[in-house]
């Protein structure tokens, strides 16, 4: 009997939410991409600002750079700026100044305990960018920009009248972990938020990506800039939900090889830092971040092995038999759309389902953790550095 209302509970919470999440992926099925357009040739004026914040970066950056030396003349400067590297980044980014003068070296450190170190670091760049840039762009310093990358962003942009916009960057991911983690980690958004392509009013429906994300100044200026969000961990997010409160739209798309990042070189960094900020809970959020997380263990998670479990266990539950075999066939059409989010898949990336329910369980610890680590800096949620 105690099986039995178990399952009946369970069965009553996937009834609840499923719909939700059918609804939203239906609604942002027909996504737009944001096109690539080839660099004029024409001599561009310089209006946009590049900050690049680091923080050891001397084995990731250079891709990064040689990607951002190729782009047009929109470019008045990148401005990487470093949160104390001792890794050699600091001369590494000297010998490209060298080769380009449009680039420029800002050590920001020590970053201030009240404050995220890359927050700090992109704060430090607004400051610093030239008052002639209408627009500043942030890029992580493992994204692998293509050359026509910035021209693309500012003729979307203005054509769009967008405030901002980011990308949702393909994804390279080698390995069998992370062919099996990386993926169920990237549901989780697309459950939660639905699929890129679209323009954002919602608060609560707000995706971003501060890898390549792309702000008018005077916008930023007016939300209180990056200032407002030193204490959130998922700083894009929370920069995103403020720019929506104040009533600008803020688009994220796919745009293919424009921008190409891998995050992390192994399974356990994606395990151990991806999921610090993928809840992406702020000031903002509020009980939709408990809502998106029963979302995600209720129709994502819990299907694939309740489902195995009522199958080899020959229980007679045809309606929730029935019910998560639809659930699993949800899943699996979601793993076959998140495909193109991925430049290779190794052969584990069909299987990543399997990792769904460790998933659920490592978001839900992360989000009740306030206190969290990150390349030896002890980062406190809402509290900054220590």
């Amino acid at each position: 009997m105690k099986i039995k209302a178990l399952l009946t509970g369970v069965a009553l919470a996937q009834l609840l939410l499923a719909p939700g999440i059918v609804a939203r992926l239906l609604k942002t099925a027909r996504g737009t991409r944001l096109p690539s357009l080839p660099t004029s040739q024409q001599g561009e004026q310089a209006c946009l600002s590049i900050i690049v914040p680091v923080l050891n970066e001397y084995t990731r950056l250079t891709p990064c750079l040689e990607g951002l030396l190729q782009q047009g003349d929109e470019v008045a400067e990148v401005l990487v700026v470093d949160g104390g590297s001792c890794d050699g980044t600091q001369e590494l980014v000297r010998t490209f100044q060298r080769r380009d003068p449009r680039i420029h070296l800002l050590d920001a450190s020590p970053v201030p305990p009240e404050w995220n170190g890359k927050a700090w670091g992109l704060h430090i760049g607004e400051q610093y960018s030239a008052t002639s840039s209408h627009w500043l762009l942030t890029i992580d310093a493992d994204v692998r920009p293509a050359p026509n990358l910035v021209h693309s962003l500012l003729a979307y942009a203005e054509q769009t009248n967008l405030a901002a916009l980011s990308l949702a960057t393909l994804q390279e991911i080698a390995g069998v972990g992370q062919g099996l983690l990386h993926p169920a980690l990237l549901t989780t958004l697309v459950y939660r938020f639905g699929i890129p392509g679209h323009v954002i009013r919602n608060v609560h429906t707000v995706q971003a990506n501060g890898q390549c994300f792309l702000v008018q100044r005077a916008v930023l200026a007016q939300v209180g800039g990056f200032q407002t969000v030193q204490d959130s961990l998922c700083e894009d997010i929370t920069l995103a939900r403020r720019l929506v409160t104040h009533g600008h739209a803020v688009g994220f798309y796919e745009a293919g090889s424009l921008a190409r990042v891998r995050m992390y070189d192994h399974w356990r960094e994606t395990w151990q830092n991806w999921t610090r900020s993928l809840p992406m809970h702020d000031r903002f959020s509020g009980w939709h971040t408990l809502l998106g997380w029963l979302e995600i263990l209720f129709v994502q998670a819990l299907p694939l092995p309740l489902l195995l479990f009522l199958v080899f266990t020959q229980q007679r539950y045809r309606p929730l038999l029935l019910l998560n075999s639809i659930l699993v066939a949800l899943r699996l059409g979601v793993l076959s759309g998140t495909a193109r989010a991925y430049q290779r898949r190794p052969w584990s990336y069909w299987l990543s389902p399997l990792c769904d329910l460790p998933v659920a369980y490592k978001l839900a610890t992360s989000l009740l953790r306030r206190r969290h680590l990150w390349r030896g800096r002890v980062i406190y949620r809402d509290g900054g550095m220590r």
